[in-house]
C-alpha cells in the first residue's frame, strides 16, 4: 500500500510535512481514508502513548506526534465527510473557564484523535454553558476536561452542575484530568471518570466505548 510505513514513521516521529505529502500521495492512489486512520495513524499514535508511559517520550515529543497527525487529518476529514463517514465516538474537550492553560488538552486531542475519535476542541477558559451548547449541538458520548489551577477545579463541578440543569447529565460520560485533580475529587463532583496522562485518557475512552 503507498506510504504506509512512511505514514505511520512519521506521526510517530513527529514529523508534520512528511505526514501530510504521504496522505496526500496515498490518496491520490486511491487508499481509503478510513484504510490510513485504522491501519496507520491509530497504531502509531498507540506506540506514542506506549513511548510516553516507558518515559521514552516526552511532552514535546507528543506535541510533535499530535502536530503530525492533524497535518494528515486535515487532508482525510474533508473526504471522510463528502463519503458521509464519520468516526463511531464524539468527544467534546475543553480547559475549564479562567484556566488558559492548554497544551495538557492539546496532547489529550490530539492523541484522541488520533486513535480514532471524533474531538471538537473548544479552547480554553471554557464556560460551563459553552460546553451545555457544544453537548446540544453535536450530541458526543463524552465530554473532557481539564484543568491546570487549583483554583480553577470548581468549574468541572459547575459545568456537570449545569449538564445535569439542561437534562444533558445522562447522555454523556464526563472525564477529568489536571495536575491538581484526584480520583477522589473527580468522584466528589460526579465525573464518570479521570485520568492522570493523555494515553491514560484515550485508554479510559476505548475501555467506556467497549464496555458501553
Amino acid at each position: 500500500m503507498p506510504g504506509s510505513r512512511e505514514l505511520y514513521d512519521a506521526v510517530l516521529n513527529g514529523n508534520a510535512k512528511k505526514a501530510h505529502d504521504v496522505t496526500q500521495a496515498a490518496i491520490g492512489e486511491g487508499v481509503a481514508p478510513m484504510t490510513l486512520i485504522t491501519e496507520f495513524m491509530i497504531p502509531a499514535m498507540d506506540e506514542v502513548g506506549r513511548l510516553f508511559e516507558a518515559e521514552e517520550y516526552f511532552v514535546p515529543e507528543l506535541l510533535l506526534a499530535g502536530r503530525a497527525m492533524k497535518s494528515a487529518m486535515e487532508l482525510l476529514r474533508p473526504l471522510l465527510a463528502s463519503a458521509g463517514e464519520r468516526m463511531s465516538t464524539k468527544v467534546i474537550i475543553g480547559t475549564v473557564k479562567g484556566d488558559l492553560h492548554d497544551i495538557g488538552k492539546n496532547i489529550v486531542a490530539s492523541m484522541l484523535e488520533g486513535s480514532g475519535f471524533e474531538v471538537v476542541d473548544l479552547g480554553s477558559d471554557v464556560a460551563p454553558e459553552k460546553f451545555v451548547t457544544a453537548v446540544e449541538e453535536h450530541e458526543p458520548q463524552f465530554v473532557c476536561m481539564s484543568a491546570l489551577l487549583t483554583v480553577t477545579i470548581p468549574a468541572m463541578k459547575t459545568t456537570i452542575d449545569a449538564l445535569s440543569a439542561a437534562g444533558l447529565r445522562t447522555r454523556v460520560k464526563v472525564l477529568v484530568g489536571g495536575a491538581p485533580v484526584t480520583p477522589k475529587y473527580a468522584r466528589e463532583i460526579g465525573a464518570d471518570g479521570y485520568s492522570e496522562s493523555a494515553s491514560g485518557a484515550v485508554t479510559l475512552v476505548r475501555n467506556m466505548v467497549a464496555a458501553a
